[in-house]
């Protein structure tokens, strides 16, 4: 299992909830572009409207800029795959609780490329200098039991 694009300011900018994953709705040159690693993940989020999910600002570049059609966008909004159940139950987290769904990783599993994301809260700038604090007392016990 590759990751291709992975947005790790999510893990520090927001706390978790319930995680899900979805397929994405590509075209051919972007599958292959984003089998290159050609994906940013940065600024973007999924909104549900009208029963279906949409990945938003995702920034796919084309796998070959130059046969690239003149009217293609990088950051279109990329239908999810989701079940009708899962749907509702962002929908009404979404809506219901002022939670954000944000893209976490995307990644193959098999021949399909795959979108994890997660239904999530914005911590506190409190919350934050304690996962600050509490990776760098890590980083030292790492350091103290390397030397022994």
């Amino acid at each position: 299992m590759a990751n291709y694009a992975e947005n790790r300011k999510a893990r520090f900018e927001y706390e978790m909830l319930d995680k899900y994953e979805a397929g994405i709705e590509l075209s051919g040159m972007e599958a292959k572009s984003v089998r290159e690693g050609k994906m940013s993940l940065d600024g973007s989020f999924v909104i549900v409207r009208g029963g279906e999910a949409f990945l938003i600002n995702a920034n796919i570049t084309p796998f070959q800029p130059k046969n690239a059609g003149a009217d293609y966008d990088p950051l279109r909004n990329r239908k999810l795959l989701l079940t009708r159940k899962e749907i509702m139950e962002l929908a009404s987290g979404e809506k219901d609780k002022s939670l954000t769904i944000v893209p976490l990783a995307v990644y193959n599993k098999g021949k399909k490329i795959k979108l994890g994301m997660a239904v999530v809260r914005g911590k506190k700038k409190r919350d934050k200098r304690e996962t600050i604090k509490k990776r760098e007392t890590e980083r030292e016990l790492r350091r103290t039991l390397k030397d022994y």
